[in-house]
């Protein structure tokens, strides 16, 4: 079997204190991508760094950014178009937390800032595709509202309705970050936590539950590895 190339759209910077650590976001997906046979290529988009087609790679992922993909960067006008043009060619795709945003935007969807605030730590998802519940990391106060047309809503939680999304066989977004390890986001919490309420971060400061890491890695690399 052909090894699979993914390409990493990296929509924004780890904090630079945990660089040396656990390396950048596109480091992250590879490592939680690991047991599969996939090469990797890494675009930064976020400095203007993107793939000339959207076949230079089998598959797709977006990764997460501390942006909102409502505001007025060019280059998140220009991802937009690329997410538009893989859907077109029917390369598949996967998107996380920003990217599982400017998935649903890119395709007719709305994303706004939650009027209910932050989700971070550890939060518990409903899948009613698979009828489990998985505890993951959250950070995030923008939400899909509004889902594309043909989309289908499989994953939510009580304070975010549309978690996971599924675009038929071509493209899976999750609200949370798998890649996160509970040290790495316990850092992230540390170096932004003024971004949220003190007795938020003060919950979820320490991570001490099990997170269902294997579990979404398995089905992101099944998904990169479906026939089509």
């Amino acid at each position: 079997m052909t090894t699979k190339t993914i390409g990493i759209l990296v929509t924004g910077h780890s904090p630079a204190e945990l660089t040396d650590e656990y390396g950048n976001y596109a480091d992250m997906f590879a490592a939680l991508l690991g047991k599969f046979d996939f090469t990797f290529k890494r675009f930064f988009v976020v400095d203007g760094e993107f793939p000339e087609s959207p076949n230079e790679a089998d598959g797709w992922l977006l990764t997460g950014s501390k942006f909102g993909v409502y505001e007025d960067h060019e280059w998140i006008r220009k991802l937009e178009d690329f997410i538009r043009q893989v859907h077109a060619a029917k390369v598949p795709m996967v998107g996380i937390c920003f990217g599982h945003q400017v998935m649903a935007k890119a395709l007719g969807g709305h994303v706004e800032k939650f009027k209910g605030g932050w989700s971070a730590g550890p939060v518990t998802y409903k899948r009613s595709d698979t009828g489990e519940e998985q505890v993951l990391l959250a950070w995030h106060q923008d939400q899909v509202i509004k889902v594309p047309e043909g989309a289908e809503v499989v994953g939510k939680t009580d304070a975010c309705e549309n978690a996971v999304i599924r675009y038929g066989d071509w493209g899976l977004s999750y609200q949370p970050h798998p890649e996160f390890s509970p040290r790495f986001f316990e850092g992230l919490a540390e170096a932004r936590k003024a971004a949220i309420p003190e007795p938020l971060f003060e919950q979820v400061k320490k991570v001490e539950v099990p997170i269902a890491t294997d579990k979404i890695a398995q089905e992101i690399g099944e998904f990169f590895t479906r026939d089509r």
